[in-house]
């Protein structure tokens, strides 16, 4: 199979150094997001200059710094999907960025897991194609290699409850079969995303750190899907609050 091709060799015929120039300065952390209007919520919260954009086909997503409780910190919304969150990292990485925290949205295979709930990834499943060209073939991956102390630590002290536990990475949203999400289930998944792996992948490729954190959304785990709160129309005060822990945990490590 073509997935089975890894090459070690980190010099591609195109790469992130080629296209992206380092920055001058640039802070050491970002923290990034995929819905657009939790990004833009979080930007006008702390504010920001842009600084730079990670360009593609699709467009231009502008890169900000800002200031948050004394420290500087990197904002920049990231594609949606493996291939489109790989891209974002390589050239976020070479624009000087060491560490990056990212969160988003999950549906929960586990129907007891309460929608707006934190859920942090300690595994993924690579049912996807980017980490592949970033890590040796292998039904998963580990993910949060750190960090995870440290976040859990910033919950327990707001009381503020979490799960812990392997993630579903697909590339195929409108493929998430009932079969499959059993299989997955058994396998112990207990939320499924489409880019946890691939990230992660990139992260440790580059030498680079990474933490990742959900929003549990969606329900898979019943006789019809639920969407609850993965519309970008509801629970906005539940959400922000994500973006104030990715924002705290920046301060907290750096």
């Amino acid at each position: 199979m073509v997935l089975t091709e890894f090459d070690f060799d980190k010099e591609a015929i195109i790469n992130p150094c080629d296209c992206i120039e380092r920055i001058e300065g640039m802070p050491k952390i970002a923290v990034t997001c995929f819905e657009y209007k939790t990004f833009g919520r979080m930007l006008e919260s702390v504010g920001g200059e842009q600084i730079s954009v990670i360009k593609n086909a699709n467009g231009a997503q502008p890169v900000y710094k800002t200031k948050y409780k004394d420290k500087e910190i990197v904002l920049y919304m990231s594609d949606m999907g493996a291939a489109g969150t790989a891209g974002d990292l390589e050239e976020i990485f070479a624009m000087g960025v060491e560490t990056v925290i990212m969160f988003g949205a999950c549906g929960v295979l586990d129907r007891t897991i309460e929608d707006c709930s934190v859920i942090i990834p300690s595994a993924a499943v690579r049912d996807e194609g980017a980490s592949y060209h970033y890590a040796p073939p292998s039904d998963e991956i580990r993910v949060n290699l750190k960090y995870i102390p440290e976040f859990t630590e910033l919950l327990d002290e707001i009381k503020c409850s979490y799960r812990i536990g392997k993630v579903w990475t697909t590339d195929g949203f409108y493929r998430e079969t009932k079969a499959k999400m059993l299989k997955r289930k058994e396998q112990g998944c207990i939320c499924v995303d489409m880019e946890c792996s691939a990230a992660a992948a990139v992260a440790q490729f580059r030498e680079k750190e990474l933490f990742q954190f959900f929003c549990a959304a969606d329900n898979l785990d019943g006789e019809v899907w639920d969407e609850r709160s993965l519309s970008s129309k509801v629970k906005f005060a539940e959400k922000d609050r994500f973006a104030q822990l990715a924002l705290e945990l920046a301060t907290r490590i750096q």
